[in-house]
């Protein structure tokens, strides 16, 4: 199956924001990431109905931004995007994670 020609767009975007192609989308674990780097999910849709059927979706996709550097500016690169939230922050392994909601 060809991947999501909506999603390919939303990983060029990220590459741009990040400025490198380690931009991982639902990466394995076996997937040796370097950092910094952008890990996205689809995380859910936002649905709207008439008369009972659907009529209009939104994909929405958790976005975090992985950096050993505690002051990188990329989560702001992120958050500047339409549609974009912060979600939460967290350090795990050395790590600094900033997560986002994106609806794209």
């Amino acid at each position: 199956m060809a991947p999501d020609p909506r999603r390919l767009e939303l990983q060029t975007l990220l590459e741009s924001k990040l400025t490198t192609d380690k931009v991982y989308f639902q990466p394995p674990s076996n997937v040796q990431m370097e950092y910094p780097c952008i890990v996205y999910n689809l995380d859910n849709y936002n649905t709207k109905y008439a008369s009972n059927k659907l009529y209009n979706y939104k994909k929405r996709y958790s976005v975090t931004v992985i950096d050993r550097n505690p002051d990188s500016n990329i989560p702001e690169k992120i958050l500047a995007l339409s549609l974009c939230s912060f979600n939460r922050a967290f350090i795990k392994d050395g790590l600094n994670h900033t997560v986002f909601t994106l609806f794209f």
